[in-house]
């Protein structure tokens, strides 16, 4: 929730809650892989359930635009401001992601993994490839360092401003064709991700607007459109490289793949604001699990690889069971490690990013109201 002198963005908490839950469905589910029969029809269906849901990291960088952008879009940013904008992120993103670069490093390196080669682990911390999920965190810190300029942008170049999810969609697409031919950036850059995010600043600069807007019939039109681009976009990856049964240009998976996370990403914004307008008690339990979405980002792999080695997988019915008790139970381990952390240890938010002063009542009503103070950014 933004606590500000304007009116709050509540969906926030539900956006995160249902990418953090995603995020870890797609990385339980991945198991079809190496279970499943190749091609079977088990294998099919569980590929469409593992792709379909892969608009968790669109969401959190439409989030993290979103908010900064709804609170910084009428102000000036001045030295002070900059100063302690960047402090907060050092703090609170890269410290946390610093910790947990080194952890997976040492896990890999136990496990055999990889071997104790001081440069390479370096190099894969600095570009966010120490683990499978930690490349996301490594946009992340990229955009926080180029807001204030896309921001100074949209403040000065009205165009822009307004059109602020169009010039995300042309330049993630420009930057896709320029670095296939020259390779300008060797690692994974923010300009690869610009139109969710660029979205998500679109919304956050007029949210009064979009907010008027959930019951229009528009909201009908940006389900189907949703629903068709994410089954091209399953049906596109399965043949063109799963099974190897199609070929087109890479660029055709890339703009229809955009697409759909752009515009489920739109409608689950519409979802969540009918929600917090049809079941407004629901807010202030799902704020003490969103709250703690960047942990669950951070920590959720490590969780996962602990429940795999008491849930393991086999062929058939049992198959479906052992996916939903590791999704299950990889949830509520997360959320238990985060908490009892937040509850009893001092500086938590070293770990798992900014966090309320004290920890809410498990899975219970806040203790005392908090204001948002950028919480939603974190993830």
């Amino acid at each position: 929730m933004i606590e500000m002198a304007r009116e709050r963005i509540e969906s926030i908490y539900f956006l995160r809650l249902f990418a953090m839950m995603m995020v870890v469905l797609v990385h339980v589910t991945a198991a079809f892989h190496s279970v499943l029969p190749y091609g079977s029809d088990a294998f099919a269906k569980y590929h469409f359930i593992n792709r379909i849901i892969r608009v968790e990291a669109g969401i959190f960088i439409m989030i993290t635009a979103m908010v900064f952008f709804y609170k910084y879009m009428e102000q000036k940013m001045d030295g002070a401001e900059l100063k302690a904008y960047y402090k907060k992120r050092a703090v609170y993103i890269v410290v946390p992601y610093l910790v947990w670069a080194v952890f997976y490093e040492a896990l890999s390196i136990y496990t055999g993994a990889v071997s104790l080669n001081f440069s390479e682990i370096g190099l894969r911390i600095l570009q966010g490839q120490s683990f499978y999920q930690l490349h996301f965190i490594f946009l992340i810190v990229q955009f926080y360092l180029f807001f204030p300029i896309i921001l100074f942008v949209a403040q000065k170049v009205p165009f822009f401003k307004k059109y602020m999810w169009l010039f995300g969609i042309g330049i993630e697409i420009g930057y896709y064709f320029l670095n296939r031919e020259f390779q300008l950036i060797p690692f994974s850059s923010f300009l690869s991700a610009l139109g969710p995010y660029l979205l998500g600043a679109w919304i956050g600069t007029y949210y009064k607007e979009q907010k008027a807007k959930i019951f229009n019939k528009s909201t009908l039109f940006w389900t189907v459109s949703a629903i068709a681009t994410g089954i091209t976009t399953v049906y596109l990856h399965y043949h063109l490289y799963t099974v190897n049964s199609l070929y087109l240009p890479g660029w055709t998976y890339l703009i229809i793949n955009m697409i759909y996370i752009m515009t489920s990403s739109y409608l689950m914004f519409r979802l969540t604001e009918i929600i917090c307008n049809k079941w407004p008690k629901l807010i202030p339990n799902v704020q003490n699990i969103a709250i703690y979405s960047f942990g669950f980002y951070l920590l959720h792999p490590f969780i996962l690889k602990v429940v795999a080695q008491f849930i393991p997988l086999s062929g058939g019915y049992w198959f479906h069971a052992g996916i939903i008790l590791r999704f299950l139970s990889t949830l509520a381990l997360c959320y238990l490690t985060i908490w009892l952390t937040h509850r009893y240890f001092p500086m938590p938010g070293l770990l798992f990013g900014k966090l309320p002063k004290r920890a809410p009542r498990f899975l219970g009503l806040p203790r005392q109201k908090e204001e948002y103070s950028d919480k939603g950014a974190s993830a």
